[in-house]
């Protein structure tokens, strides 16, 4: 399995949604999203290619870990 690499960012939102996120609003070129057990939102960028610190970041945030994201991002 090969490890994180930037990705589209509807890729990514698309992770977001499966894991339980829902689209709150568009500030801009960033897209805000909340999940029930955050106490903060998940803020992902609209860009072509999502950088690997702002994925790392935001699965910091979701408690989810880089295996486990490998895997979800694999099925959706």
């Amino acid at each position: 399995m090969a490890g994180l690499s930037p990705i589209h960012h509807k890729k990514l939102e698309k992770f977001a949604k499966s894991v339980g996120c829902r689209f709150e609003r568009q500030e801009g070129s960033h897209c805000v999203y909340w999940r029930a057990d955050q106490l903060r939102p998940v803020i992902i960028p609209k860009y072509k290619r999502v950088p690997v610190f702002i994925i790392r970041n935001i699965l910091r945030q979701l408690n989810i870990s880089v295996e486990e994201y490998l895997r979800i991002l694999q099925d959706t």
